[in-house]
This record gives structure tokens, C-alpha cells and sequence, in this order.
């Protein structure tokens, strides 16, 4: 890595840190308890360009690497202390790269520079009521009529589904069933016929979750992204980023709950002794690091290689691939682990709303599934190593 990438990361990951520990942190609470947080925030990210990281210049971004935006990822874990407010807030960075990347220029000029200035909210539906993981098997449809696509369905589990102004849709266009006639639809959120219903969440509180409901929905047919039938492979390419993003989030929580329990460790007396005077406690602070340090260094490699591979123009290697599949499963079980023995070293207060152990450990569960559950993950993974 050289000198001025090194800085770079450096002042971004600071940048962060002051934003997440001044902005986020002392609000989280109180923002779980509300449900949701304000939508002043996304104004005060973009503000940092935070928003806009890793997006064309055109568009009102900054251009920037996988290796570049890791430490800012994984800042904003370790100190905003809180994946609801992060899933949330960048719910865009789902659900506009296929506008990016396959929407008319007119579109993507009329949609992404509102939502990088944190004016309009974004996000991505694809998971249903009876599908999860299994894309190829979705239900929800899109019937061309004349100049607007008819939309009918459901989608589930959708971050930022409540409030979100533009929503990326995968909709079935093809006759039958799998991954063929599957396309990807833009949906403005003030559309007719479509609804939404706030779900109730373990963790993620005040992130507002919803399940959306489309009935008779008429979509101007210049809201298609790409081609009729080509919705499946920007699907599968955009759940590289997603997961890389999950993976770092991971870390940076795994962290966030090391940094807890060792101050914890360092104040609190039992038996005539910090906490730390005894090996027990000490060999549970080792062993968070431990899986901490392995994840933060697979990360580095796997972000390197993207960056490698983005230059060379092969942007979906199967062998990066399965590394990202890897990583995401090893990074939240790390995560899984280190909340898990926070919150035993903490003891009583580790089981108290208000400590940050006690929300991760509550959080956890959904980074395991979300993007790709863990068994799909070895699935995928074995497959693009050959095996299968």
C-alpha cells in the first residue's frame, strides 16, 4: 500500500470516527427507542461525503477503492455503535449501484445526486415473504403495458423500507419460473398502489424495516434497469459490495465490544482484583483479538484483490467470489464471538439496554443471515472454487 493511499485512509477513517462518536453514538438509544432516527442525518453525512464515497464524480460523488473505503466502513462500526443506524443510513449503497451502473443517463442523473446529497432516501427490495436466499425463486411481477411496467407482489425484510423514496425492485418479467425473467425495476416510493408495513425487529431498532406491498403499481417503463431478463446478474454483482460492506461492519463491531469489555475488564474489581488480574477474563480478551486480528487482515487481502480485479475489468472472479462469501461468514462469527464474551465478561450489565455489548449481541444474528445466510455463503463459495 502506498504512502498517500495510507494517508488518505488514515484521514477518512478520523473523519469518521469524530462524525460516529460525536453524531451517532450518544444518540443511539434513544434513537432505538424512537424507532428510527432523523432523516437530518443523511444531510449531515453527505455533508462529510460520507454518502457520496465511492460513487462517479459526475453524479456528485468521489470515486474511491474497496481498500480506500474499508477503514471508513469499519470506523463507522467501532464507533457509531449501532448497525441499525448504519444499515439505514447508507441503505443507498444497495440499492443505487445497479441504477448506476444500468439505468439511463437521464435517470441516474435525475435519482443519484439527491440521494448522495442525503435529500432522498434509497433501497433495494429483493427478499419475499416465501423466498429468503432463493432469488431465482421470487414472485413478484412486472407486466409491460404500454409505456409503464405493472407491478404486483411483495417484498420483505427491506432496510429503509419505510421511509425510502426510490426503491430498486427485482420483479419477474419472463414467463415461468427462475433466474431468466428476472429483472430489475426502479420504483418511485410515492407510487400508487404501493404500501408499507413497519416490522418488528430482535435487533437493528432503529432501523425502519418494512415489508412492502405492490398492488396494481404503475411504473414509467424508463424505470427498467438495463435489459428485460438481465435483472438476476446485476443481483449476484451487487451482493459482492454488500457483503464486503457486512463483512467490515462485523469487524468494526467485533471491535466496538472488544473495546468495552477491556475497560470493563480494566475497572470493575472482583475478588480483590480488576477483572483483568484474572487469566480467565484475560484469555477471553486474547481470543476476541485474535479473531478480530484474523478478520481485519483477510479483509485487507480480499479488498486488495477487488481493487486488483476492478482494474483488470473482472469484476465477478469466481475465485474473489468465494473469498467474499468466506469472509463474510468468518468476520460475523467473529463479531458473534466477540459479543458473546463481552457480554459474559460484563456479566449482569452486559444483559442491561444500554450497554453496547448488550445491542451488538442482539445485532448479530442478522449480519449472519443478511446478504446471504451463512449456508448459502459455503454454498455459493464451494461453487466458485470448482468443487461442485
Amino acid at each position: 500500500m502506498d504512502a498517500e493511499l495510507q494517508a488518505d485512509r488514515a484521514a477518512l477513517a478520523d473523519t469518521v470516527r469524530r462524525f460516529a462518536e460525536s453524531e451517532i453514538a450518544p444518540n443511539v438509544r434513544a434513537w432505538d427507542d424512537a424507532g428510527e432516527f432523523p432523516r437530518a442525518l443523511y444531510a449531515r453525512a453527505a455533508e462529510l461525503g460520507l454518502l457520496g464515497l465511492g460513487y462517479p464524480e459526475e453524479l456528485g460523488g468521489t470515486p474511491a477503492s474497496y481498500s480506500l473505503k474499508l477503514p471508513a466502513w469499519v470506523a463507522l462500526a467501532r464507533h457509531g455503535k449501532s448497525g441499525g443506524v448504519l444499515a439505514s443510513l447508507f441503505s443507498h449503497n444497495i440499492g443505487l449501484p445497479p441504477v448506476v451502473l444500468h439505468a439511463s443517463d437521464a435517470v441516474r442523473r435525475e435519482v443519484v445526486p439527491l440521494v448522495l446529497r442525503g435529500e432522498k432516501i434509497a433501497a433495494l427490495a429483493i427478499t419475499e415473504p416465501g423466498g429468503g436466499s432463493d432469488v431465482a425463486a421470487l414472485r413478484t411481477t412486472a407486466r409491460r403495458d404500454g409505456d409503464h411496467y405493472v407491478v404486483n407482489g411483495e417484498k420483505t425484510f427491506i432496510t429503509s423500507g419505510m421511509r425510502a423514496d426510490w426503491i430498486t425492485v427485482a420483479v419477474r418479467t419472463g414467463e415461468g419460473r427462475g433466474a431468466g425473467g428476472i429483472s430489475m425495476l426502479l420504483v418511485p416510493g410515492d407510487a400508487v398502489g404501493l404500501t408499507r408495513t413497519r416490522l418488528s425487529k430482535m435487533g437493528w431498532l432503529c432501523s425502519d424495516t418494512a415489508t412492502l406491498h405492490f398492488d396494481n403499481v404503475r411504473v414509467p417503463a424508463r424505470y427498467l434497469l438495463g435489459n428485460e431478463g438481465e435483472g438476476f446478474r446485476m443481483i449476484m454483482g451487487n451482493f459482492n459490495g454488500e457483503r464486503i460492506g457486512l463483512a467490515a461492519g462485523a469487524l468494526g463491531f467485533s471491535q466496538a465490544c472488544l473495546d468495552e469489555a477491556l475497560a470493563w475488564a480494566r475497572e470493575r474489581k472482583a475478588f480483590g482484583a480488576p477483572l483483568i488480574g484474572h487469566q480467565a477474563v484475560r484469555h477471553k480478551l486474547v481470543d476476541m483479538q485474535m479473531r478480530i486480528a484474523s478478520t481485519e487482515a483477510w479483509i485487507e487481502a480480499v479488498s486488495a484483490q477487488g481493487d486488483a480485479l476492478e482494474a483488470a475489468g473482472r469484476h465477478n472472479a469466481p475465485e474473489w467470489v468465494a473469498q467474499i462469501c468466506m469472509l463474510k461468514n468468518h468476520a460475523t462469527q467473529a463479531m458473534q464471538f466477540c459479543a458473546d464474551q463481552a457480554v459474559q465478561i460484563l456479566g449482569g450489565m452486559g444483559f442491561m439496554r444500554g450497554t453496547v455489548s448488550e445491542r451488538i449481541y442482539r445485532e448479530v444474528k442478522v449480519m449472519m443471515i443478511g446478504g446471504g445466510a451463512e449456508e448459502v455463503m459455503k454454498e455459493l463459495a464451494a461453487k466458485q472454487l470448482g468443487w461442485l
